[in-house]
């Protein structure tokens, strides 16, 4: 599933890219031109603009209304009924598109000598050139997604130590 979220919604947009979806977000968009995205990319519009949400007739979207990104997260996830669609770090937070493992040995020259010394697992994004690996944070971003997703971990220990994690 692929979506638009407005610019009043940008830590869901980021979220969403965390669990692996692919969501076009704009810090600044005009409503006309995330309808003609949604439309021809056949995204679902996610807002909390009611004005915006009525002007997407011929869209499929989700008036989200929370203030609260978990509480956000959850409709998105509860609505579509995604939770087993989830793909933790699969993709780029910065530019959304889908990361590619990277051997230790290719990251050696792009990445600083400590996290090269530390990290095990990386991967890259190949439109951007950003390097992720399980960083310092990643043992707290695993909970959270667990919470979300009702277990107690993001994945298996085994997917996690395959997975790269939100680090740069």
């Amino acid at each position: 599933m692929k979506f638009v979220v407005d610019c009043m919604l940008g830590k869901l947009a980021k979220w969403l890219k965390i669990l692996g979806f692919d969501v076009a977000y704009f810090n600044r968009a005009e409503d006309g031109k995330l309808l003609s995205l949604a439309r021809k990319e056949g995204r679902v519009l996610l807002t909390r603009d009611h004005r915006l949400r009525a002007e997407a007739k011929d869209v499929r979207s989700l008036l989200i209304g929370s203030e609260n990104w978990k509480e956000q997260l959850e409709q998105v996830l509860d609505e579509f009924q995604l939770k087993r669609e989830v793909r933790p770090y699969s993709r780029c937070i910065q530019c959304n598109s889908e990361l590619k493992s990277l051997s230790k040995r290719a990251a050696k020259n792009l990445v600083a000598p400590f996290v090269y010394e530390q990290a095990t697992v990386f991967a890259i994004c190949p439109a951007c050139g950003r390097v992720f690996w399980q960083g310092t944070h990643f043992e707290d971003m695993d909970g959270k997604i667990g919470q979300i997703l009702g277990r107690g971990r993001a994945s298996s220990p085994v997917l996690r130590k395959r997975r790269p994690s939100l680090s740069k």
